[in-house]
């Protein structure tokens, strides 16, 4: 069978998250580590590449037998996320997830500036940086394609993604995520079959109730 899946969820931040963007080419005084965004509009964004990857390595580290290297990884896992050696296509198309609710953050913005200090133990020198995080309460509309190849393997396939993304909940998003940042909650998911007429409107259901059988699995909630 043929067709696409259409995956459709909101994340949102609970504590200050840090992608990291280019900086480059920063002025003098400038933020030590921006974070990175859309330079049409400055606003932060989740890149589809680490959202796609942190899955994937959540996934992996918790197989049976992790793998050191991805195109080691287990048939389930390469299904959905592919291999460069061989070159296997990923079933899962993932999109750069942009804000969705900044007329929220109008008068206070949608970054905040965390400032850090380390000591060096030698000298007892402090080394004070700059970090831009995505403040709490952000939301990013995300969107994922899931390519159906095998129609006997879709809700295996939509139940590992779900897997991820409560392990990714479980665990942090972005850099500095052992300090306290990067904490995401995923709620709202829906399941939209394009060009794929032969899936009832029950599988359809069952794939997303097993997509939002993980909703809000966060650890912490604001």
């Amino acid at each position: 069978m043929n067709g696409k899946l259409k995956i459709n969820a909101t994340l949102r931040v609970l504590t200050g998250m840090h992608i990291g963007g280019s900086s480059a080419f920063s002025a003098i005084g400038a933020v030590d580590s921006p974070v990175v965004s859309d330079p049409r509009t400055h606003m932060p964004i989740v890149p589809g590449s680490t959202l796609k990857g942190k899955l994937r390595s959540l996934l992996a580290a918790y197989q049976d037998n992790a793998a050191k290297d991805p195109s080691e990884d287990c048939e389930p896992i390469l299904r959905l996320f592919g291999s460069s050696s061989p070159i296997r296509r990923s079933r899962l198309q993932f999109s750069d997830a942009f804000v969705s609710n900044a007329d929220d953050f109008r008068e206070i913005g949608l970054t905040e500036i965390k400032f850090e200090n380390t000591i060096n133990r030698v000298t007892l020198e402090a080394m004070p940086r700059q970090i831009e995080r995505v403040v709490s309460g952000v939301e990013f509309d995300v969107n994922i394609v899931y390519n159906i190849e095998n129609a006997d393997q879709i809700e295996e396939d939509i139940a590992l993604l779900a897997k991820g993304i409560r392990l990714l909940q479980l665990d942090y998003l972005g850099g500095h995520g052992t300090r306290g940042n990067g904490r995401v909650g995923f709620s709202g998911f829906s399941v939209e079959p394009l060009f794929c007429d032969n899936l009832t409107n029950e599988q359809i259901e069952q794939y997303t109730s097993i997509l939002k059988g993980v909703e809000n699995y966060a650890l912490l909630t604001v």
